[in-house]
Parts: C-alpha cells; sequence; structure tokens
C-alpha cells in the first residue's frame, strides 16, 4: 500500500463520523481511529502481537480523564482573541472552567470535579463532540 493510498484514507476518517476504518492489502492491515485516550484524532497502526494490547490496557486503567457531559461544539477559550482556559502542564484546582461546550446555541463551562493536571488535549478546537467523550488526559493530585 503506497503512502497516497494512506493520506486518502486518513482524510476519509477525518471527514466522516466513522470512529474505526480498517483495510486489508495482501498480508498488510492497517487500522486507523478514533480513540478516546489519543493526542490527535486519527490513531494509525499496523496490526501488533497480543502481547502490546495487553501492556496498553493496563496502561490505559492508570489514565483519568476530563469527559464531556452533553454533546455539543468543544471550544478552549472563552473567545478567538484570548488565552485557552487550560494548555499542558497546567495544575487546576477543582471547580476551575476547563472549556466551554455549545449545545443548541447555548454555552456551557465544563467545570473540572478535582484538582489535576492536564496531561493532553485529545480535542480540537470548534471540533464536535459526543457525551461522555474524555476530553482532557488528567494526573490526579
Amino acid at each position: 500500500m503506497d503512502l497516497e493510498k494512506i493520506e486518502g484514507l486518513v482524510k476519509i476518517l477525518e471527514n466522516s463520523s466513522l470512529m474505526e476504518l480498517s483495510i486489508k492489502e495482501g498480508d498488510m492491515k492497517i487500522t486507523m481511529s478514533r480513540q478516546k485516550y489519543m493526542a490527535g484524532p486519527v490513531d494509525m497502526a499496523v496490526t501488533a502481537p497480543a502481547a502490546l494490547n495487553i501492556e496498553q490496557a493496563e496502561a490505559e486503567e492508570e489514565e483519568f480523564f476530563i469527559t464531556s457531559p452533553i454533546v455539543g461544539t468543544f471550544y478552549s477559550a472563552a473567545a478567538p482573541d484570548v488565552p485557552a482556559f487550560v494548555k499542558v502542564g497546567d495544575i487546576i484546582k477543582a471547580g476551575r472552567t476547563v472549556c466551554i461546550l455549545e449545545a443548541m446555541k447555548m454555552m456551557n463551562e465544563i467545570d473540572c470535579e478535582y484538582d489535576c493536571e492536564i496531561e493532553a488535549v485529545l480535542v480540537s478546537n470548534e471540533q464536535k463532540v459526543e457525551y461522555g467523550q474524555p476530553l482532557f488526559r488528567v494526573k490526579k493530585i
């Protein structure tokens, strides 16, 4: 499979509502997915042995997330010309606003429920998010 085909598949996944796309060509299989623990919207991986999947599952158990309480559009700041509410590396206190979710033309401030450090922002500004979708990966303090 050549690079142009792979780039085309990435574009298809990015511009659709698909959460996962698998393609098999000969003895090579490529799986691309939008997964809740990834920093970017698309993960490209070649099929790996089962041992790696077990290690990955163990690592996921230790992670904490700030998730979306509603379906809406994610905004990292109150306005386009102001800094984001939080960024990677910020240590925040419980009750602090971390983002805004727009739903039905209503702007909903999303607050953190516990003291933590932001490890990763998992969604892009103005991205549509689903109920329960992780928005930030955090480390509890």
